[in-house]
């Protein structure tokens, strides 16, 4: 299996969402998300993790701020309210759900 981002965006770009399920596999969840100015999202009940694809701003994750770029690898824990901020307009990430409702035990 494989996803190519320049075909995820295209995909995403065909529809009304700033993000698109693209596989899924058992626990595993692989979504495309690209906001559009401002991320709206609110805590998850799963524990994530994002690849950034292109663009930066900062990433504030449990009250931590840190900026962000291609390629970076960001973690959030189930419950944990998240946002990114300041993004610029080419900003899209890989985002990857995994494990049971409520997160994975330390």
């Amino acid at each position: 299996m494989k996803i190519n981002p320049q075909e995820a965006l295209k995909k995403l770009a065909e529809g009304n969402s700033p993000f698109l399920t693209l596989f899924e596999h058992g626990t595993l969840s692989v979504e495309v998300y690209k906001p559009e100015k401002v991320d709206l999202q609110q805590p998850h009940t799963r524990d994530e993790v994002y690849v950034v694809i292109s663009g930066t701003g900062e990433f504030v994750n449990g009250g931590i701020r840190t900026d962000f770029g291609p390629g970076d690898f960001l973690f959030v824990p189930a419950g944990v309210e998240h946002r990114f901020e300041n993004f610029t307009n080419d900003f899209s990430t890989w985002v990857l759900f995994y494990g049971p409702e409520g997160g994975e035990n330390k």
